[in-house]
């Protein structure tokens, strides 16, 4: 931390303290994780808006929070009906005067600001009037700077107390060697037990990664099959779709000598973990946080009735099962599935806004440049925000594998079999992140959707878009888990999935 950061202010619009009252100094951390100080001569608020004094960026502040203001020779700290709540030992406060240094919390789980008002203490014990002065009493008799009077009862105790520390001494000094012994022992074996677990998780993450370098050598292969129809080289997809399928029976063993998934781990995580695999990232690598934040998309899915109506839409129009043949066939996660939900809630007839691009149409929302390069004519209406039944992009069947193939070719070249980057590129224009991917290294471990929010700024209505589509993954893997009344739209394919060589859910 630098000097410079320890600067007295004096907040906009604020009549300056009283002289009585001590300057209040502040610490908190910022987005980045660097802690920060401030020290307040006025009132001041702290909140999620910009025009705070201390802004803090959690979406659990509310945008102004709490304001701390000068009270006599204190300070007063004062809610200001935030959303979560304001915490002080645990408990929830609307106000509450400052006596010596406090922890602030901004909602249960929410950021913690430190207060110090400089020089105050704790008041000490006083000790009656009258009473023995037992502390002078420990300082004559223990304390072996003591030069003050003694009499021949303080010699007695003092030379007492000497040899009783010189003995207490020796015993610690042998109880500390034997419990020494025992924690050198406990130590190097838990040094060499963490040893051994960061070897079989780095071992466990390469077999995944050269798992994944394999299904994109499988796919070119594939793609150069499709196009020659040469035998040799489908006899070479066959045996390289058995290797794929010989390094995921060993990644899953691995997996479990990890134990990653212990008997701790709630049912929900298990799904966000399980979901993770299927869009093509490792388990050992999810980043912290994660599941968290797939939970707040999760809570947002349960505060609505749309998932629930989509997927009913989606199951009486016959939808469900083309979308699980034709990403089985194109050997694609099924759960695309709900790439389209977030697109359209599978309305038929639904048509996008007008933007430079042209105007999206059809459940998979396909501008036209994008329906044409695929294969869909796109109608004499595609420059009219109008439904038009001769636009293919409406042919649930034609658009459906039109969307497949797109796919395929992201999640195979720029995405390197990344699910959540082809879901990024999906929303945020092929143009824009391909361009911001082609610049993250060229191999699975290192371009995927994490190191691309990691990298790089994206919007905000993308970065939704992916944890949406995520969310509504994990929800059907078992709705019922998580409130929702209706069975997963996708068992079938699940089932399917499970015999498809190349391919593990």
């Amino acid at each position: 931390m630098r000097d410079d950061d320890k600067t007295v202010v004096m907040p906009r619009h604020r009549r300056a303290a009283p002289v009585s009252v001590q300057p209040l100094i502040v610490r908190f951390r910022d987005a980045q994780g660097h802690e920060r100080v401030r020290q307040f001569a006025g009132a001041f608020v702290i909140g999620r808006e910009a025009t705070c004094d201390v802004r803090l960026g959690e979406d659990i502040v509310s945008r102004q929070h709490v304001e701390i203001r000068p009270h006599g020779d204190t300070w007063l700290v004062h809610d200001l009906d935030s959303a979560n709540g304001t915490f002080l030992g645990g408990s929830r406060i609307q106000e509450h005067s400052l006596q010596d240094a406090a922890q602030l919390q901004l909602g249960a789980d929410g950021p913690v600001v430190w207060l110090e008002i400089p020089g105050r203490v704790r008041d000490e014990p006083v000790v009656a009037t009258g009473t023995r002065d037992t502390a002078a009493d420990v300082h004559r008799f223990i304390d072996p700077g003591y030069t003050g009077p003694m009499g021949d009862h303080t010699r007695m105790v003092r030379h007492a107390f000497e040899q009783a520390k010189q003995q207490q001494s020796r015993n610690y000094l042998y109880v500390i060697a034997l419990v020494g012994m025992v924690l050198v022992g406990t130590l190097g074996y838990a040094v060499y037990q963490q040893f051994q677990l960061e070897q079989l998780e780095s071992l466990t993450v390469d077999i995944f990664y050269n798992m994944k370098e394999l299904e994109l050598q499988v796919a070119k292969v594939e793609n150069a099959a499709l196009e020659t129809g040469d035998r040799r080289q489908v006899a070479e997809l066959t045996a390289m779709r058995a290797q794929l399928t010989a390094m995921e029976s060993r990644y899953d063993t691995y997996l479990d000598k990890v134990g990653l998934f212990d008997q701790d781990m709630s049912e929900e995580d298990r799904l966000i973990f399980r979901v993770a695999r299927i869009f093509g990232e490792c388990e050992v690598n999810v980043p912290k946080g994660f599941t968290k934040e797939v939970k707040a998309y999760i809570a947002k899915w349960q505060s609505s009735s749309r998932l629930a109506r989509a997927i009913k839409r989606a199951r009486l129009n016959g939808y469900t099962p083309i979308v699980q043949e034709v990403m089985l066939e194109h050997y694609l996660p099924p759960q695309f599935f709900y790439l389209a939900l977030q697109e359209s809630n599978y309305e038929r007839q639904i048509v996008g806004p007008e933007t430079r691009f042209g105007i999206a149409k059809g459940i998979w929302q396909f501008i036209p440049t994008t329906a044409e390069r695929y294969g869909l004519k796109t109608g004499p209406l595609q420059e009219v925000r109008r439904y038009d039944p001769r636009d293919e992009r409406f042919d649930f069947e034609k658009a459906t594998l039109a969307a497949a193939g797109y796919l395929r070719d992201i999640y195979t070249t720029e995405a390197q079999a990344s699910g959540l980057l082809v879901m990024a590129s999906y929303n945020w224009g092929e143009n824009r992140v391909r361009k911001l991917i082609q610049k993250m290294p060229e191999n699975p471990r290192q371009r995927n959707f994490w190191e691309l929010i990691k990298r790089h700024k994206i919007p905000e209505e993308t970065y939704n878009y992916v944890y949406y589509i995520f969310s509504a993954a994990v929800i059907g893997e078992n709705p019922r888990l998580f409130g929702f009344d209706f069975d997963n739209p996708l068992a079938p394919a699940e089932q399917a999935a499970n015999t498809t060589p190349g391919f593990s859910p």
